[in-house]
């Protein structure tokens, strides 16, 4: 036993990337690596006198997402022995060898009136070859991050085989004002912090947003009847629908189905909760659970078919896994402590959770039968995950301790490694991760 839990741990922590000198670039993603792939962005050739300043902000947002991700680590410009002045120009391949560049990526920017038009190659440094063939971006210069976070998005998919998530948004609530009076309300951002927008206004207190499938519309609850209620907004128009709930009874915990037409959530009814589904076009409902407990926070498989959700009918707040149709319903955490917030992987294989235990809150994922679980956070109060698109990191909202505590957005991925703070301003809570952007 002994031995095949060591095995376990060599597999976990000392996952290498899969570089060699002979062979194609590849980063070979298990759980965690040892060593990034080095890379270096020359700044973008600017080919049009307006496009200066654009050129050099995108090439570094290309630096920032996949240096961000703890996979990739830049070498600097003053190492740099050659320079990379036009886009055509041959590469000399020897030059980033010698700084111990494994990938090159070169870049051209274009900008007539308010379009852009942003072209990007990648090179495999070692084996002196492109990787795949260069892509082109067209565009406004109002959507010059977007750009930037598509061609980051090609070049972390090339080399390591996995769908990006930089083009990607998150909606979450935002906080202002002291603990004892927080004013909350929705907003959207890029994945990393940037471009926030705000949906509602702080009039009523708001909570648990969700994105649809394709990102079009996020589900919430409000306060503002008095009764948590659900409420499905449009992000482009910021239009609203209600769900029809019976006076008295409470619903919450809303996630939109696999294809967007229908909501799975809770409704609190007579001091029972239980979990429902909801036609978005008939608005018809179907009751998916029954029991004297209290059953929520359901979350539905990449395909459909199957629902995780948290529920304290065995004396304890654990998770559970049934038939998106309702009916029996297995038990999968069986650790030390309380499980709540289960959400499905994007991959299927895994699921994130918050689970609290001696005095301490953390983010773990565990196998949808329930083995293998790992802790990889742990603080006075972690809560919330969401997945990225890719299935490889996971945000959730971190409070401090104390009258004076501040709520936050934190990122880790899956190994546990690269923990880090979202950048907003002001605090945030309930993230939930949209998917990559058309």
């Amino acid at each position: 036993m002994m031995r095949r839990i060591l095995a376990f741990l060599v597999v976990l922590l000392l996952a290498v990337p899969a570089v060699a000198q002979n062979g194609p670039l590849r980063l070979t993603i298990t759980d965690g690596v040892i060593e990034p792939i080095t890379f270096a962005v020359p700044s973008f050739e600017a080919e049009s006198p307006q496009a200066q300043q654009v050129a050099s902000d995108l090439s570094r947002l290309v630096v920032q997402d996949l240096a961000g991700t703890g996979l990739f680590r830049e070498v600097p410009a003053t190492a740099f022995i050659s320079q990379v002045s036009s886009f055509a120009q041959p590469i000399a391949f020897p030059d980033w060898r010698a700084i111990n560049a494994q990938a090159l990526i070169t870049g051209a920017v274009t900008v007539s009136g308010q379009q852009l038009v942003v072209k990007f190659r990648l090179y495999d440094v070692f084996s002196g070859q492109e990787l795949g063939e260069g892509l082109q971006f067209a565009g406004t210069i109002a959507g010059w991050r977007r750009m930037g976070h598509k061609v980051a998005d090609a070049v972390y998919s090339r080399i390591t085989g996995e769908g990006g998530y930089f083009d990607s948004r998150v909606v979450f609530v935002s906080e202002s004002g002291p603990k004892d009076n927080r004013l909350k309300r929705l907003a959207v951002m890029d994945y990393d912090g940037a471009n926030v927008q705000f949906l509602t206004d702080s009039s009523s207190i708001v909570l648990a947003p969700r994105f649809s499938p394709n990102g079009d519309r996020v589900l919430y609850t409000s306060f503002e009847s008095g009764f948590p209620r659900i409420n499905v907004l449009n992000v482009a128009n910021v239009g609203r629908q209600q769900l029809t709930t019976a006076p008295g009874e409470m619903a919450f915990s809303p996630r939109f189905s696999r294809d967007g037409r229908s909501v799975i959530y809770s409704l609190s009814n007579g001091g029972n909760t239980d979990i429902y589904r909801t036609d978005l076009g008939s608005g018809q409902s179907l009751r998916l659970t029954s029991a004297p407990s209290i059953e929520t926070a359901p979350s539905l498989s990449p395909d459909g078919s199957q629902i995780v959700f948290e529920s304290d009918r065995s004396g304890t707040q654990q998770l559970y896994i049934m038939s998106a149709n309702g009916g029996e319903a297995r038990r999968i955490s069986f650790g030390e402590g309380r499980y709540g917030t289960p959400v499905w992987s994007p991959r299927g294989d895994l699921v994130a959770f918050t689970k609290q235990n001696a005095g301490r809150f953390h983010i773990g994922v565990m196998r949808t039968d329930g083995s293998e679980e790992r802790l990889l956070t742990s603080s006075f109060l972690d809560e919330g995950p969401t997945w990225s698109p890719n299935g490889r990191v996971i945000m959730f909202s971190r409070e401090t301790q104390g009258a004076g505590g501040t709520s936050t957005l934190y990122s880790v991925d899956i190994s546990g490694r690269n923990l880090k703070a979202v950048p907003i301003q002001g605090g945030g809570s309930d993230p939930s991760w949209g998917p990559l952007q058309p």
